[in-house]
């Protein structure tokens, strides 16, 4: 697998639910002659959505890496999943891919998870550009989805290609093929012949004006970025096609703008020219900055590694796939080479990992390799504790690379075994789900003894049950989800906490007094410091009283026991005795103390709040908003497109259990919604008494 890095493209589909990522992957892979025919969503016959589960519900769950070749560069492309309670799978994919691919679909324009997968690429600092898909639908918009990418994305769309027409054949002005502002060519794209043709032809007359209109859009923008093309422009020359492919990708690069191409990935137009834009505008492993993390071995000094086959070995896990012989994980290759037998350092957990094999990944299937280098993806067997985030690295040059945050989750439900023969297998069973899905958890309940599974939303618990059903034939009890509450304190509280107690026949005291308070700080839930500076008590003791309020603090709060987050407890002041004043009589105080200043602050139930975007029929409008007002939400924003009405509310979770069905009945099953995390907020009184009774 040596391979030349400027040749390398690690890149990604991503896009809202619908979009036609998994479309577009299939042409592309069709087109490149990696697959013999092109899947079809519909019919569960792709070849990245190879799940049962995927295939059933026509939507990509797990991220599926696949590898071809086109015009001479080797492409590792990820499909990844389009449904918000899916997004951890695009978090890991973005961290460690180099470019992106946005499909959007001209007709619903940028959505909900447009936004969200937007962000997360902004985050990574990732160039990509975008695909406008679905030309061929009624409604398609093409420049009103391009004003779509640049407000509410607040992003730098430049058009490097025009749709003629839109909409389908039966329409007068129906979408026939898309021009080419760089080569000022009209392409038109012919699939009954084998490989498929994509034909150039000369711009028509009456699209002429349009296409120079556009061009110079395009070019405006690129002036400001290649004096070279500013004295052609000057000068009336002719600008050649291959000095404004430079100057896109430079800019492109430097995320000052994103290309912006269009067609329709299901009737194989535009694709071609997409993956085109791959190798033309995206970046190979050499343009991208080295990677940066820290020294464990030297006090976390900096270091980095470029994208060299010489230099020291450095990847990162991303992905795991469990398996019975030996779980499949997936390693950006960031630095150096990596062979199969070689001892590896996890400087994370400061352990040695063996790597067994190493696996090129083509989606279900995979070829044995000997070795892979720097700007590689590969599957490697044998790692036995390593996870996703964690940094895999040469055993004589550590380094530890930023890991990988994943969102908390906001829904749960208990399951429970019909035996106790199957309790242990399900305790195995979850553990290799924990290490498939790191947004996924799984705890036992201390009160009632039954195991928690908790996610990101609905769908995710119920693939996650139906998996536990179909794919391990387990036996579960499957209860109603429930909502991840959380709390916290609406005040502040100063007390005093005691301990006068005897244990094994002696005498114990201890006073400790703390402040209690709120503050919002998301990165530590539970802050507990001292002011304390008594002479005459050890600060053993003084630290014996902090152990303990964070073990209290860690415990949960004392409505319903549920995580607490954004206090800060100061220890105040403590007092001992001359006789009986332990670290366990301080505990003792400090328990105490929690205890009281939690009922004296004011506690308060928060509950997890979703930012839901629904879109409409028009005439429905009214009815989703009257439905949302019943179910305590907000509305925060209307808008019309053609016909349609789109509406971002804002309602607590524990109101939209099953909102899809009420959503089906409220449009006669013609709206879509979709929905994600927004923040925490204070439930209802009467919702907290529920826990207090």
């Amino acid at each position: 697998m040596n391979r030349k890095l400027e040749t390398i493209r690690n890149i990604g589909v991503i896009a809202h639910i619908d979009a036609g990522k998994t479309t577009v992957t299939e042409r592309m892979l069709y087109y490149s002659g990696t697959s013999h025919r092109v899947g079809a969503v519909d019919k569960g016959t792709t070849e990245t959505d190879f799940d049962e589960e995927e295939r059933e519900r026509g939507i990509t769950i797990y991220s599926a890496c696949v590898t071809f070749q086109w015009s001479g560069h080797v492409v590792n492309l990820i499909d990844t999943p389009g449904h918000v309670d899916f997004t951890a799978e695009v978090e890991r994919c973005l961290r460690v891919l180099d470019g992106g691919v946005v499909v959007f679909s001209a007709r619903e324009g940028v959505e909900a998870q447009s936004e969200t997968v937007w962000r997360q690429a902004n985050r990574y600092k990732v160039p990509r550009f975008a695909f406008i898909n679905k030309m061929d639908r009624e409604g398609a918009n093409f420049e009103g989805t391009l004003a779509d990418i640049r407000n509410r994305l607040k992003a730098n769309p430049v058009a490097i290609q025009i749709p003629i027409g839109s909409g389908p054949p039966h329409l007068a002005n129906a979408f026939s093929g898309v021009i080419d502002l760089v080569q000022m060519k009209l392409l038109t794209f012919d699939n009954s012949v084998s490989p498929p043709q994509v034909k150039l032809a000369e711009i028509p007359e009456d699209q002429a004006e349009r296409a120079q209109e556009w061009r110079e859009k395009m070019l405006e923008p690129l002036y400001d970025l290649s004096e070279e093309l500013m004295e052609l422009s000057l000068a009336e020359e002719p600008i050649p096609g291959d000095l404004i492919r430079k100057t896109l990708r430079q800019a492109t690069l430097s995320h000052q703008i994103q290309p912006v191409l269009c067609g329709s990935a299901l009737d194989g137009i535009g694709v071609q020219p997409v993956l085109d834009a791959v190798t033309y505008y995206l970046p190979s492993p050499q343009d991208v900055p080295p990677v940066e993390g820290t020294n464990p071995s030297k006090k976390d000094a900096k270091e980095s590694r470029k994208p060299d086959p010489d230099e020291p070995f450095c990847g990162l896990v991303f992905k795991i796939l469990p398996a019975k012989h030996g779980d499949m994980t997936w390693v950006r290759i960031y630095s150096g080479t990596l062979r199969q037998n070689s001892r590896l350092l996890n400087p994370g957990q400061n352990l040695k990992e063996n790597c067994a094999q190493l696996w090129h990944i083509q989606a279900s299937r995979k070829d044995q390799v000997e070795s892979a280098g720097a700007g590689d993806i590969v599957g490697v067997i044998g790692l036995r504790h390593s996870v996703t985030g964690d940094t895999l690295c040469d055993t004589k040059s550590p380094i530890l690379l930023e890991s990988i945050e994943f969102p908390e989750t906001v829904i749960a439900m208990a399951i429970e075994p019909e035996s106790s023969a199957e309790r242990d297998k399900l305790h195995d069973t979850l553990e290799m789900m924990k290490r498939q899905d790191p947004t996924f958890r799984a705890t036992e309940s201390a009160d009632t003894g039954q195991t928690i599974i908790s996610g990101m939303g609905e769908l995710h618990l119920e693939v996650i049950r139906h998996r536990l059903l179909r794919d391990f034939k387990l036996n579960v009890k499957v209860h109603k989800p429930r909502v991840s509450y959380r709390e916290t304190v609406g005040g502040s509280a100063k007390v005093t906490g005691e301990c006068h107690r005897m244990v094994g026949g002696q005498q114990l005291f201890a006073k400790v007094t703390i402040q209690l308070e709120h503050v919002d700080n998301p990165s530590q839930p539970i802050t507990v410091i001292t002011k304390s500076s008594p002479d005459n008590v050890p600060f053993s003791m003084v630290e014996a009283a902090m152990e303990e309020l964070r073990q209290r603090g860690a415990g949960g709060g004392i409505i319903g026991g549920f995580p607490l987050g954004d206090i800060r407890i100061t220890v105040l002041d403590v007092e001992a005795a001359e006789v009986g004043s332990t670290e366990t009589a301080f505990a003792i105080a400090a328990g105490d103390a929690f205890e009281k200043a939690m009922r004296a602050a004011k506690p308060v139930l928060l509950e997890p709040i979703m930012k839901l975007q629904i879109i409409t029929p028009e005439e429905n409008l009214g009815d989703f908003v009257g439905d949302i007002m019943k179910r305590r939400g907000e509305i925060a924003k209307t808008e019309h497109r053609s016909g349609e009405a789109l509406i971002e509310a804002h309602a607590p979770l524990a109101e939209l259990f099953g909102y899809s069905s009420a959503m089906r009945s409220l449009s006669q099953g013609r709206a879509s919604s979709s929905m994600e995390p927004l923040k925490y907020a204070a439930a209802p009184q009467e919702i907290a008494n529920t826990f207090l009774m």
